[in-house]
């Protein structure tokens, strides 16, 4: 990646004139069959550019609780595109498309918030690595599109959602509206998103990108990681999964508590602490001296996640390690 790195053409994505950006951009697009994608430094961004392109001032998100764009964007939309954001609760950030339909309010009139579009969050990072339904999402399409309403992928671990799923990346392409995508999540590259949608849409994003102060000049040397990452770290997403499931497994025997093994699809492993005596701080920073990096996410909520540096020798000292803290705390 770092070779690809260092020779990579490169030129002014301001004005279109880097060529490796405008490979990487016809390429991603392809994939996922949409016209044309714009590349960013991050999800944050593709995602605030597509409710850009989606919502109006005034009008209406939906999508769900603990989704990345309500929970971990610092209110963004409301922010930059004045919108309103109203969200479900949905079992590990999962929804129910006649449940999502039920709460729309599609051309509302004068008095009430008019439904604009729906973001929907696959794989989900706080319902740990939770691979939406594609029926579901189908369902939601359906009915989503006939009174007017658009749909948004938050796609920053779409590819591990595709090789989970085993849903080509063309069938998730065609179910919505605009799709945010993520080279550094799952995929290794050091920086990197892009959004993908139409020609006019992103036509028009490439302005707000720039109001945003998201332009860069000789960005080639990242979108050449991007390319190495689609080129060699997609298929192999499926080691990250057996790892995490090998992680989950291990922490299940220790209690069924802790976390349901069986519900672990991708490469995120999230650990409830809530029957034992450590907080999910107390237990990240035992972990980090130990060298193993985690995420508290709450109270009593740890993220493991599994990624392409982690080697054999990793695994068995996380499995060393993280059992024999889950004892203890649960003893104590």
């Amino acid at each position: 990646m770092l070779e690809a790195m260092s020779t990579a053409a490169v030129g002014d994505d301001v004005f279109e004139d880097d060529p490796t950006v405008n490979a990487l951009e016809k390429r991603v697009a392809q994939m996922f069959g949409k016209e044309a994608a714009l590349f960013a430094a991050t999800g944050s961004l593709t995602n605030q550019l597509a409710i850009r392109s989606l919502v109006k001032p005034g009008e209406e998100l939906l999508t769900e609780l603990t989704s990345h764009i309500v929970r971990a964007e610092l209110g963004a939309g409301a922010t930059f595109s004045g919108i309103t954001t109203r969200t479900w609760e949905g079992h590990r950030g999962s929804f129910k498309a006649s449940e999502v339909m039920r709460i729309a309010s599609p051309d509302a009139g004068p008095y009430l918030v008019s439904t604009k579009a729906i973001a929907i969050e696959n794989s989900h990072n706080f319902g740990g690595g939770y691979v939406q339904s594609f029926d579901e999402i189908k369902e939601l399409r359906k009915a989503s599109s006939a009174v007017g309403i658009n749909m948004h992928l938050d796609g920053a671990r779409i590819w591990n959602a595709h090789v989970a799923s085993g849903i080509a990346l063309t069938d998730f392409g065609s179910q919505f509206d605009t799709i945010s995508v993520c080279f550094s999540k799952g995929l290794g590259a050091p920086i990197g998103s892009a959004i993908l949608s139409t020609s006019e849409r992103i036509a028009d994003s490439r302005i707000w990108r720039k109001r945003y102060g998201g332009g860069m000049r000789q960005v080639g040397f990242l979108a050449a990681a991007a390319n190495y990452a689609l080129d060699n770290n997609i298929s192999r997403l499926k080691l990250d999964h057996a790892n995490a499931k090998v992680i989950a497994e291990a922490c299940s025997a220790i209690s069924p508590s802790l976390i349901d093994s069986t519900s672990v699809e991708t490469n995120i492993v999230a650990l409830n602490l809530s029957g034992t005596s450590i907080t999910a701080n107390e237990l990240n920073n035992q972990l980090k001296e130990a060298g193993i990096l985690a995420a508290a996410l709450g109270p009593k909520f740890l993220r493991i996640v599994t990624h392409l540096d982690i080697t054999e020798t990793d695994l068995a000292k996380i499995l060393e390690v993280l059992p024999k803290l889950l004892k203890r705390a649960l003893v104590a």
